[in-house]
């Protein structure tokens, strides 16, 4: 068939475009093998096992999957690394546990990039996850990012958009005071395992800031960190948008006053969609329901903070080559798009740009995949080191210690709390 220009036109654009699909090695080379996964327990990964046996067909691997609960996956991961692995071929990691758990898996550019994966089309917050000392060592299969969720009945008697920027949220959550008799927004300010971190890190980022330079020194306490905490903490104590009592709110206090309509916005994970409407727990219907990208501070791009699980081959495994075409396999764009477009699911988990741009997708979940999209594109992402918990442990006090009015010397705490920091460090 002879193409004329225009049509050679067409079908440049249109694979330029596309996300090539996973294809399995020719000649079946690992027929036989058996690939051992140890795997955090989630209902979107179980969705990807019941998938599992035309990989299966396709390369003669045998696939074996172990499934951990969440609080006990750390402590099997490192009982794996310890023991010098062998006993798995695949892993599944949290982003705030690569660094401690890095022995335990091994470089695969070389492989991945014979499976044809696409890796642009992974958003950079998620993707950098994988990469230890500037080597690919894992890929995202799960990630959730922040939006911001808002009652589209409150917002509109209100006369108010969404907001886009932080600043515009104050304008809105006074206009919605203003016009009813329940909080501009509702998020996070008390300590639990540095949840009232992760909109504050947003605003860090924002205005310019950052945690720690390249040499890894405290630098949250500079000028641009303190205007960051200013902004954060004003919301509560200066323009008392948020409830009353909200120094103290946890995320699911936080969840909880949304659900009860005591809040008309809540920043916070994507995961939570499915619960806001939950009639058997909220008074708030799909239809009022609506979630945009996370605000940007005015004049910056938006940024959002991550949760990323990488998947990665253990520097013990017997089948390496194997385990690298599951990945191949796993990280295929289609995949997650069969289960996000399953009628008998309700995932909505996805970490490829192809996918949470995809207008079946959107148009199945309310366009929060778009959403997402948007907010991924510019989002830098966290790094994490081993010695994070104990950091976010020193930085969550220093919040909580603001917003409850134990000081109101942003500089003076922030300060401290880089002191403090230091000395872990």
């Amino acid at each position: 068939m002879r193409l004329y220009p225009s049509a050679l036109a067409f079908f440049a654009m249109l694979f330029a475009t596309s996300v090539l699909a996973w294809e399995p090695t020719p000649g079946k080379p690992y027929n036989g093998k058996t690939v051992k996964a140890l795997i955090v327990k989630s209902s979107q990964f179980e969705a990807h096992e019941a998938r599992m046996s035309a990989f299966e067909e396709e390369t003669g691997i045998n696939m074996i999957i172990d499934y951990v609960p969440f609080p006990n996956m750390k402590e099997a991961l490192t009982a794996e690394m310890i023991a010098g692995g062998g006993d798995y071929d695949v892993v599944s990691i949290m982003d705030g546990w690569v660094s401690s758990l890095e022995n335990l898996i091994d470089p695969i550019d070389d492989g991945i990039k014979a499976q044809g994966t696409d890796l642009a089309d992974f958003p950079a917050a998620h993707l950098r996850h994988g990469y230890i000392d500037g080597k690919l060592n894992g890929l995202p299969v799960r990630g959730h990012v922040q939006l911001l969720f808002y009652r589209k009945d409150i917002l509109s008697q209100a006369g108010v958009s969404p907001p886009e920027t932080w600043e515009e949220v104050v304008e809105a959550g006074l206009a919605i005071q203003d016009t009813s008799d329940i909080a501009g927004i509702v998020l996070p300010y008390g300590k639990l395992n540095g949840q009232n971190l992760q909109v504050w890190i947003n605003l860090l980022w924002g205005h310019g800031g950052d945690l720690f330079d390249k040499d890894g020194n405290p630098i949250f306490n500079s000028d641009a960190g303190v205007a960051a905490t200013q902004q954060f903490i004003d919301l509560l104590i200066k323009h008392k948008i948020v409830p009353v009592g909200a120094a103290a709110y946890v995320e699911q206090d936080a969840v909880n006053s949304f659900k009860q309509g005591n809040a008309a916005m809540l920043p916070l994970w994507w995961w939570v969609r499915s619960q806001l409407t939950n009639p058997e727990e909220s008074k708030v219907t799909d239809e009022q329901l609506g979630f945009v990208a996370l605000p940007s501070v005015a004049g910056s791009k938006r940024t959002t903070f991550t949760n990323t699980w990488i998947f990665g081959v253990t520097e013990g495994s017997r089948n390496r080559d194997a385990a690298i075409e599951y990945l191949g396999w796993l990280t295929d764009p289609s995949i997650e798009r069969d289960v996000l477009l399953d009628e008998n699911l309700k995932e909505t988990v996805a970490v490829h740009f192809s996918n949470l741009r995809d207008p079946e997708v959107n148009a199945r979940w309310g366009g929060i995949h778009q959403a997402a999209a948007d907010a991924l594109s510019t989002a830098p992402g966290m790094e994490f080191d081993a010695d994070w918990p104990r950091i976010a442990e020193v930085l969550e006090n220093a919040i909580s210690s603001l917003a409850s009015g134990g000081s109101d010397n942003v500089a003076a705490v922030l300060d401290q709390a880089a002191e403090e920091i230091s000395r872990i460090r």
